[in-house]
């Protein structure tokens, strides 16, 4: 636990030390105290590089072609699909719940609204975010004595917090659980990468195809509570079956 623990002391560290330097630098030479769309980008940008050589040059994330030398391609496919599947799902549980506080809003609509914010969002994040939390946190937590379960579990609850924002904490610890589950049986990052990217790369495209924060999957469906159903169930006929595909096709390098 205490390998996890300075895992995740060090994440925090890179996201508020890294990012106040970064920011403090901007505003420095670009001489405006204004918060900016670039700004925002150049700094996640930056803390994730950083995040990613750290985790990389300290070994705390192993790196290797071992896995993908079984050429796991129909595990990749699926974990594209699932991803997919669970899109509408997800948006539908969470219209379902109270609404929660959106701290950064505006920073990432900044972002999202930006093309150069898919470097950032679409690319950088699922990679760092899956080096940390199943390349190195969920691999610390599998080697304790705690189950299986409560290690996936754990993780993915951990991956929920460190967002920092309560609106995303919800559709993060589920997704956690499952990337975590895609990890425990691959022992790779790549299905979760591959997962995360798409997740990410659907909200990106959703925002700028539909960019209103508040509208709703009603708003997409014409209006109609049972459209809006009818995406959800066929939604769900995507990924039940990309997850049992997942079952069956995921394996470890021997």
């Amino acid at each position: 636990m205490k390998q996890t623990l300075s895992y995740l002391l060090v994440f925090i560290g890179i996201q508020f030390a890294g990012g106040a330097i970064v920011q403090a630098l901007w505003k420095l030479v670009t001489g405006s105290p204004d918060v900016t769309a670039a700004m925002l980008i150049t700094t996640t940008t930056v803390v994730s590089i950083i995040t990613i050589v750290v985790f990389l040059w300290a070994r705390w994330t192993e790196v290797s072609p071992t896995w993908l030398r079984t050429r796991p391609w129909m595990t990749l496919f699926w974990s594209v699909i699932a991803a997919l599947g669970a899109i509408i799902p997800s948006m539908w549980l969470q219209e379902l719940m109270p609404e929660l506080p959106n701290w950064v809003e505006s920073e990432f609509d900044m972002i999202l609204a930006n093309r150069w914010g898919y470097l950032t969002i679409g690319l950088l994040a699922p990679i760092a975010e899956e080096m940390v939390f199943r390349g190195a946190i969920l691999k610390s937590l599998l080697n304790t004595r705690l189950s299986v379960s409560t290690a996936v579990m754990l993780s993915a609850l951990l991956f929920a917090l460190i967002h920092f924002n309560p609106v995303q904490m919800p559709h993060a610890f589920l997704v956690g659980l499952l990337l975590g589950w895609m990890y425990q049986r691959t022992g790779s990052i790549l299905p979760s990468v591959a997962f995360h990217w798409v997740n990410n790369s659907v909200a990106y495209v959703l925002y700028n195809l539909y960019p209103n924060p508040d509208m709703k999957l009603v708003d997409l469906f014409s209006g109609s509570q049972t459209h809006v159903l009818m995406a959800v169930a066929f939604s769900l006929l995507i990924l039940l079956p990309a997850l049992y595909q997942l079952h069956v096709w995921m394996r470890r390098a021997a």
